[in-house]
Parts: C-alpha cells; sequence; structure tokens
C-alpha cells in the first residue's frame, strides 16, 4: 500500500514564497510520474506541474518562471518550489504519483490529502 503526505502549506503573504513536499511511502516498488495539482475554491482542480521519473518538467503557464517541481526518486520525493506568489494561487495543493500496484499489477494514481496554501496580506 503506498501512500502520499503533502506538507509545507500556510499563509504567506504576497511576494513570498514556500516549499511544498509530498513523501511516498509503504511497499514502492515503481514511481513512475509524480505532480502537484491544486483545487482554489469555487474551482475545478487543475494541474501544477509535473516531473517524470525522467526529470521531464511541465507546467501550467500560470505558474512558469515562477514555481519549480523537483524530485528524490531514490526517496520517492517530489517537491515544489514556489516564489513570487500571488493571491490566485491560494488552493489546497495535491500531490499525485504513479505508482505500481504488484496486486494489480498495473500503474495507478495515488493521491496525497492535500496542503492549504493561503496567499494574502
Amino acid at each position: 500500500q503506498v501512500q502520499l503526505v503533502e506538507s509545507g502549506g500556510g499563509l504567506v503573504q504576497p511576494g513570498g514564497s514556500l516549499r511544498l513536499s509530498c513523501a511516498a511511502s509503504g511497499t514502492i516498488f515503481s514511481i513512475l510520474d509524480m505532480g502537484w495539482y491544486r483545487q482554489a475554491p469555487g474551482k475545478q482542480r487543475e494541474l501544477v506541474a509535473t516531473i517524470t521519473s525522467g526529470g521531464s518538467t511541465n507546467y501550467a503557464d500560470s505558474v512558469k518562471g515562477r514555481f519549480t517541481i523537483s524530485r528524490n526518486s531514490a526517496e520517492n520525493t517530489v517537491y515544489l518550489q514556489m516564489d513570487s506568489l500571488k493571491p490566485e494561487d491560494t488552493a489546497v495543493y495535491y500531490c499525485k504519483a504513479e505508482s505500481y500496484s504488484w496486486e494489480s499489477h498495473r500503474y495507478l494514481d495515488v493521491w496525497g490529502q492535500g496542503t492549504l496554501v493561503t496567499v494574502s496580506s
């Protein structure tokens, strides 16, 4: 059983920075893509950034140049460095991992519980 736990959220002023972490635990055979998604009040969940096992990254246009995704594959951990934060970045941020399930013999999407980021003066 694989579980994801996010941390690092909180309250920050506009222009400030936060670093989110997401650690996978449990019985892990293989993890491919990992990513961050967010859901703001009254809006649909949207992709923020993804990173493959090979290190290729993809960002939403709204965060390019401000956010940086990285991972430590050996520790099965993904990070999101958020700089120049704006009020519109306020959302619950969720971590996702594509993890191989030996029982199911296939890759499954595993989600974390979310961590709240509030950008406000």
